[in-house]
């Protein structure tokens, strides 16, 4: 059985796009005709062009963002820029020179036009235009209200358009309303949604996130899971921590390929290793493959106690741990890592992940042998409660026809097994990951409150408490390792 190799440090933002023409109005805007920039007839042939004359014949696709920057209308800054499309917010910079700097991977871009048909094909690749104007807000308002503004204050007879609606061009208006149909169809909006929808009015954005509970360090805002079927072909301007949703068999009349049963002290311990720490943590899953009942049994979790990206401490804490496999006779069945604020839902990196793991596990072997990861998300604000969401997944591969697209992340259902009592090598193990996290940065502080209620420390015995044998027999070595970490943070 090929061992799983230590996970890597998540990758860094993706790399600025190759800058193209910098001229001022030439290059701006790809869709623009030739003809209507500066140094050209304008339409028809009916002036000298725009450099430095106003009084020529202008067209919409003349005003350029520098433009609006220049006459005041937009002024640069960060995060003033957005685009909604199928679920999915994009935020972007305005910069004083009139580009467009994509916040999530650092990409430039020249124009509304090339920045939102580029968002939109990573969310739909079948998309062939962006209508930027039409599609792009700044501050909250679509760009085309401030294009017609700059066009009025110029006196070139544009049309005041009502409060709720864009002066889009023809060509933007017949693509913007077939943007709209592609939403309500990819969405699962019914035609009865759609009639109690208000007339003139789109899918509304998502509501902001919920306030950072007291005591929780300030983080990036929650990252919002996109649906399997909206990925399309692998992009490498994708952002790798992207969440998908998983997808269950029976969606896609298809069974479980092979049964899970998990004991309670696996998920007693993996839960409290994430609870540990606001970074994420990793570890490993031990237990039995029966071939003849297909049935997975996960009966240890192995935490890994190295930081991620340390390689040296990463391969001495995986040599500890196949010794304990082998003296307890148990089989490496799968990982778990940690979502710390966010979904327990695998991101792209998760998912690539995990189909590595699959492969490596059934190695040369013709016969099928699973691999679980688990994902817990000990403090995401989602959460209904106290209690952590532990979400077991299974990577399907992709279609033979499409074999460059991302593995499908399928939620696995798991028979869970009610231990008896609490073993004195996870109460070991607790210990040794308490003295590992003493005095770390990112160490939770679990005096602190959590909520209004609760401490940290009372959020981690509620979670760890569905999880608990009956038996209570070691129930004063739990508080000491309770009252440890209380001191420790």
């Amino acid at each position: 059985m090929a061992a799983l190799e230590p996970l890597s440090p998540a990758g860094g933002a993706g790399e600025e796009a190759p800058d193209e023409d910098e001229d001022e109005a030439e290059a701006e805007d790809p869709e623009r005709p030739a003809g209507a920039g500066c140094g050209r007839g304008g339409v028809g042939g009916a002036g000298p062009g725009l450099c430095g004359a106003l009084g020529g014949a202008l067209t919409r696709r003349a005003v350029t963002l520098r433009v609006l920057l220049k006459d005041a209308l937009l002024e640069p800054g960060a995060g003033v820029l957005s685009i909604y499309y199928l679920g999915k917010k994009f935020i972007g910079d305005l910069q004083p020179d009139g580009r467009i700097v994509w916040q999530e991977t650092g990409q430039v871009f020249n124009s509304p036009s090339a920045w939102a048909t580029h968002c939109k094909k990573l969310v739909n690749p079948a998309k062939k235009s962006g209508c930027g104007w039409a599609s792009v807000k700044y501050k909250g308002q679509k760009l085309d209200k401030y294009k017609a503004a700059w066009l009025r204050r110029h006196q070139l007879h544009v049309p005041v358009a009502p409060a709720d609606e864009s002066p889009a061009s023809e060509g933007e208006e017949e693509e913007l309303l077939m943007e709209e149909e592609e939403e309500e169809v990819l969405a699962g909006v019914s035609a009865e949604d759609k009639n109690r929808r208000p007339p003139g009015k789109g899918p509304s954005e998502p509501a902001h996130p919920e306030a950072t509970p007291p005591g929780k360090r300030v983080e990036n805002k929650p990252r919002a899971p996109v649906r399997y079927c909206m990925l399309g072909s692998r992009d490498s301007a994708r952002n790798p921590h992207t969440l998908v949703e998983v997808t269950s068999f029976a969606a896609i009349n298809k069974f479980q390929p092979f049964n899970v049963a998990i004991s309670s002290n696996v998920l007693f311990l993996l839960d409290f290793h994430s609870h540990l720490t606001r970074s994420e943590v990793v570890g490993y899953l031990g237990g039995r493959w029966d071939i003849t009942s297909q049935m997975l049994t996960v009966l240890r979790a192995f935490p890994c106690r190295s930081r991620l990206g340390d390689a040296d401490t990463a391969a001495a804490t995986e040599e500890e741990i196949y010794q304990s496999l082998f003296l307890r006779g148990l089989s490496l069945v799968g990982w778990y890592h940690s979502h710390p604020h966010s979904p327990a839902l695998p991101s792209l990196q998760d998912i690539d992940a995990q189909m590595d793991y699959q492969l490596r596990l059934q190695g040369s072997s013709n016969g099928f042998q699973p691999c679980l990861a688990l994902l817990c998300s000990p403090y995401y604000s989602g959460n209904p409660g106290p209690e952590s969401k532990i979400s077991p997944f299974w990577v399907m591969p992709p279609p033979e026809q499409r074999p460059s697209d991302y593995g499908i992340p399928m939620e696995v259902e798991m028979a869970y097994v009610q231990d008896g009592f609490l073993t004195n090598d996870i109460l070991h193990e607790m210990m040794l990951l308490v003295e590992f996290y003493k005095g770390a940065p990112d160490l939770v502080r679990f005096q602190e409150p959590w909520s209004q209620e609760h401490s940290y420390l009372d959020k981690l015995k509620i979670s760890l408490a569905s999880r608990t044998p009956k038996d209570q027999g070691l129930c004063h070595v739990l508080e000491q390792v309770y009252s440890l970490l209380k001191q420790g943070s």
